[in-house]
Order: structure tokens, then sequence, then C-alpha cells
């Protein structure tokens, strides 16, 4: 039987006769075998879904962020002006920002899909369809956002053989479909 690690108090021993396989970055999430793409249109949709949600997590923040700004001015006999929204505002934008980044950064980091990818059966994979990790997912997520302006970096996802956009190729990441 094996014995608990020292110094981690939540490590049990696993039954007798069990293999010991820990789970891993490395172990691949299926067989590495024909991969289908995501195609445009479909991670397109995905993306356009992802947005949706991040916008109504984001209109709920900002929602309650304003009843408690004003009746924060209200108890200091204060208005509603434009002068007084502009914390707010700038509040706001950042926590909004913040919130898509780990939106993005925690889906695709634990198992590769988003809301969307999940509802379209698209996956986000390393090499040999692999979990991509944290570290990835953070390098994608900034390549994204590098390229967004110039829309050429998805659009390519339309001349790619493999359906790669540009933070796709970046991150070495794929979009499959499951």
């Amino acid at each position: 039987m094996d014995q608990p690690v020292a110094g981690d108090p939540w490590q049990f021993p696993a039954p007798a006769g069990t293999p010991s396989v820990k789970p891993s970055d490395e172990m691949p999430l299926e067989p590495a075998g024909e991969r289908r793409y995501g195609g445009f249109f479909r991670r397109g949709a995905a993306l356009l879904i992802d947005c949706f949600v991040v916008a109504m997590l984001a209109l709920v923040m900002g929602l309650m962020a304003y009843v408690g700004y004003r009746v924060g001015l209200a108890a200091h006999h204060q208005t509603v002006t434009r002068v007084t929204m502009m914390p707010l505002i700038t509040l706001l934008t950042t926590a909004a920002a913040m919130l898509a980044t780990s939106y993005f950064v925690l889906f695709h980091g634990m198992d590769g899909k988003t809301i969307g990818k999940r509802l379209l059966r698209l996956r986000v994979v390393g090499m040999e369809n692999r979990r991509i990790g944290y570290r990835r997912a953070v390098l994608r997520w900034i390549a994204t956002l590098a390229f967004a302006p110039l829309l050429l970096g998805f659009l390519w996802v339309l001349l790619s053989r493999e359906k790669r956009a540009w933070h796709d190729y970046l991150a070495r990441t794929w979009v499959i479909r499951e």
C-alpha cells in the first residue's frame, strides 16, 4: 500500500492493487488520431456566445457596482453626475477587462473549453491533443488581444489547412472538434 506524501494532509493511500497514476498536463485528453479542426464559422459562433456570457456577467457586475456607488454617494449627500461617475467607469472598465481575461484563461487552461466551445463541441489543445495549461492559455490570450485589431489573425483560419489563427500559431495550440 502506498504511503501518503509527507507534508500533504490530503494525500490518501490508494487501495491495494491500484496502479499509481497521477494526473498530469502531459497526459493526452484522448488518443491522438485524425484531428477534426474547428472551422471559422463554428469558432466565430463560439466566440459570440462567449462574448455574450462575459457581457452578461459584466452587466450584472456593473449594475451591482452602480447601485452600491449611488448609495455611497447618497450617504455623502452627493448625486450621480458626469464628474462623480468617472471613477466608477474607470473601475468597471478595468474590472470588465479582468473578467474577460479570467474567463478565457481559466476555461482554456482547465480543459480547453469555454462555454461557447462546450456548446459547439470545440476544444483548445496542444500537441497530441493535450491540455494546454494556464501558461499557454495566458500566452494565447495575450496574442489574441495583440492580433485582434488586425483581424487578419482571425481571418487566417479561412486560409490555414489546420484552421489555426495567428494566436494559435504563437501559442502552439489547435482548436479541434470533438
